[in-house]
């Protein structure tokens, strides 16, 4: 069999039109292409012999590239890492919530430096907490017309139908619709400083695919409480000490009136719905949920907050180890590592399945999986007692099967006056 052409990198030779700078630690050449009558690219000028003379530093703003000395003040004038002008709409931390350094433990170590009996205690706090809640939901798994004969392709695998499955973006798109992407950080963003939709007036639907852990409690912040009330009313007050009242009325209503002569309907709701796929608990943070008010009602705070997020892994992380293999393990955790989930292609989380040997040993693979899903339950019972006390009907259920995304679960949330009206229509 002929052996395959070698490649200019194997050759000694960069290839046609590409810099001649050797990258050491990557062992090839460069691959940036070069100007016309140039050996290297404008990054590794400096080591053209004609080029010698003038010295490349790093960007003040950005260390990741260089520029040539002489030049800094020219480049600080347009790089892509210079500080931008802040939009109206950008008012930092907003949907943050409040900072309570006195509720953060000074140190919480981390799982694997648990006792046994710490561990239980934890356990027992989750399935006392979690008594009562409903964890059988609803299958609400629903199909786009949009993608029926996509999906009805027998021409596709089993790979190309899941993705299509997964799939939102892009197939909902008319001709005479009207998008405007707003690059900034959900964190600081400002419902009612948007000119679009405070000019004309119009009601906001959140939707959100795989929203990894804090940023949906960022966004139902960012909807509830930035697109219902005025941007300048700061959250100084405890969430128990800010639910609605009759003043907050008002000033809804003055905030409907400014900024455009249309009339708006007597029963306008600044936010329509919520859908939000859920995921990755265990990347929240206790400053930003949403549901802190329901966690110490239950006794609980940061400390319990923390490990459960954590335990939420359990439910998703991938462990293939049956019970008897999981009875075997020793029951030092040690070598027990931080559950740091990442997403694969379907947008759930991936862990390696050896990571089920690392988890206590007194427990079996499908005691892990229900502990995991409790913890998850809790935190999303969290947000539904803090959209229930923000005045809409919101619900948990599967809007998907768990063979395409073990992150399966949909938060839904509708304004209490629409929803009854649907229920009783």
């Amino acid at each position: 069999m002929a052996a395959p052409a070698p490649t200019p990198h194997a050759t000694g030779f960069p290839a046609e039109g590409r810099c001649g700078y050797y990258v050491a630690k990557k062992k090839r050449f460069c691959r940036m292409v070069v100007a016309a009558g140039k050996r290297f690219c404008g990054e590794h000028a400096g080591a053209a012999e004609e080029e010698n003379a003038r010295k490349r530093i790093l960007c003040p703003l950005d260390p990741k590239h260089t520029v040539y000395e002489d030049q800094l003040a020219k480049h600080l004038k347009k790089c892509n890492s210079r500080e931008k002008p802040k939009p109206d709409f950008f008012i930092q931390d907003i949907n943050a919530g409040l900072k309570d350094e006195t509720e953060i433990p000074e140190q919480i170590v981390p799982i694997s430096s648990l006792s046994e009996e710490q561990l239980e205690i934890l356990i027992k706090k989750l399935k006392k907490a979690s008594e009562g809640l409903n964890s059988t939901l609803k299958d609400q798994i629903l199909s786009h017309p949009a993608l029926h004969d996509a999906l009805n392709d027998p021409k596709n695998g089993d790979s190309a139908t899941k993705h299509l499955k997964q799939q939102v973006d892009g197939k909902h798109r008319k001709k005479n619709s009207v998008f405007e992407r707003l690059q900034i950080d959900i964190q600081h963003l400002c419902l009612n400083k948007i000119p679009v939709l405070s000019r004309e007036k119009l009601p906001v639907v959140g939707i959100g695919k795989h929203l990894c852990g804090v940023a949906t409690d960022l966004a139902l912040r960012c909807l509830v409480e930035t697109r219902g009330a005025s941007c300048e009313e700061r959250n100084e007050e405890p969430l128990a000490k800010r639910i609605k009242n009759d003043k907050t009325d008002k000033e809804i209503n003055t905030l409907a009136e400014e900024g455009s002569e249309k009339n708006v309907p007597e029963k306008w709701t600044p936010v329509a719905g919520i859908v939000i796929a859920l995921c990755c608990h265990h990347r929240c943070d206790w400053r930003h949920y949403v549901g802190k008010e329901y966690f110490r009602a239950l006794g609980l705070g940061a400390e319990e907050f923390h490990y459960f997020q954590r335990m939420s892994s359990w439910a998703t992380c991938g462990m293939q180890t049956t019970s008897v293999e999981a009875s075997a393990v020793p029951r030092s955790r040690e070598s027990e590592s931080d559950n740091s989930e990442d997403h694969d292609e379907d947008g759930g989380p991936r862990t390696p399945a050896t990571h089920a040997a690392s988890l206590p040993g007194f427990l079996n693979v499908e005691e892990k999986k229900k502990i995991g899903h409790l913890c998850k339950l809790l935190i999303d019972q969290g947000r539904i007692e803090y959209l229930q006390q923000k005045g809409f009907h919101p619900m948990l259920q599967y809007y998907t099967d768990p063979g395409v995304s073990l992150e399966n679960v949909l938060l839904t949330a509708l304004p209490t006056q629409s929803s009854s009206a649907e229920a009783t229509a």
